[in-house]
């Protein structure tokens, strides 16, 4: 069973490195575009702001507050997620920062206190509480790479991904639904080599088709924040080569990803 103490701490780490990177900017650069089409560094803090505040609904409120919350975004359109980053955006700088730090501290505090065996509503499939944790872990790392690249400052991974590396190997299935395909009947074999030097393994030893390479770069592509052709990714099979180009560990509609030599 995943130690939801353990993860917590992974994410308020996390979190707090890209608080670091963020933290002394001035305004102006918190209006440099990053590689998602349309969102600056603001709108990445904002949507994580955003995010972190409906998980607290999830996590705090009954399946009936959830339900409402869930026609009132859609009510709004499918673009709900660009418009939240988008208001968000608006907020001056330290305020905002203030407000993602308050949000994710009040976030952490429910979701310790989430009785074990209970399910949060989400997005997607309901998750324990630990499946959430590791959520915001994921998503949490994934935009905070889309600040790094804007900024161009490089990133210290460490163990802490290898929840994010696991939840994208566990999510495989969910990608192919979202893509309306059906999934391998198989599982898959990965091999990666983590930030440590040491291998992550995930899925059976004799599994007749696998995926090999960094554990950073595997990272990257199920977030789809790099395009397989630019990571050292090795596929073993053709359906292992279908899911690396539809992999997606986050909830929502399938996303466009990035461009093949976007990052060379």
């Amino acid at each position: 069973m995943a130690d939801l103490g353990v993860i917590l701490g992974d994410l308020a780490a996390e979190s707090q490195a890209i608080d670091d990177v963020v933290a002394d900017l001035p305004a102006s650069d918190w209006a440099r575009r990053t590689p998602a089409e349309g969102w600056t560094i603001a709108h990445q803090i904002a949507h994580l702001a955003w995010t972190d505040k409906k998980a607290l609904i999830a996590a705090r409120g009954s399946e009936a507050e959830w339900q409402a919350e869930i026609e009132g975004l859609l009510a709004t359109g499918e673009s709900y997620v660009d418009d939240g980053a988008a208001e968000g955006a608006k907020t001056p700088p330290r305020q905002l920062l203030a407000e993602w730090r308050a949000g994710r501290a009040e976030l952490a505090e429910a979701l310790a206190a989430v009785p074990d065996g209970q399910k949060i509503p989400w997005y997607g499939p309901p998750m324990s509480a630990a499946s959430m944790v590791t959520a915001r872990l994921m998503e949490t790392w994934a935009h905070g790479q889309d600040i790094f690249d804007a900024l161009g400052v490089p990133r210290e991974n460490s163990a802490r991904i290898w929840h994010i590396a696991r939840f994208g190997t566990r999510t495989r299935d969910f990608a192919y639904k979202l893509n309306s395909l059906a999934p391998p009947a198989e599982e898959f074999r990965v091999e990666l080599a983590a930030p440590d030097g040491t291998t992550w393994a995930f899925g059976p030893k004799d599994a007749g088709q696998r995926l090999t390479g960094s554990a950073v770069d595997f990272c990257l592509v199920i977030t789809q924040r790099r395009h397989p052709d630019d990571t050292d990714l090795v596929a073993t099979g053709a359906d292992v080569e279908e899911w690396l180009g539809i992999a997606q560990a986050f909830a929502g509609p399938p996303g466009a990803g990035r461009r093949p030599g976007q990052f060379a």
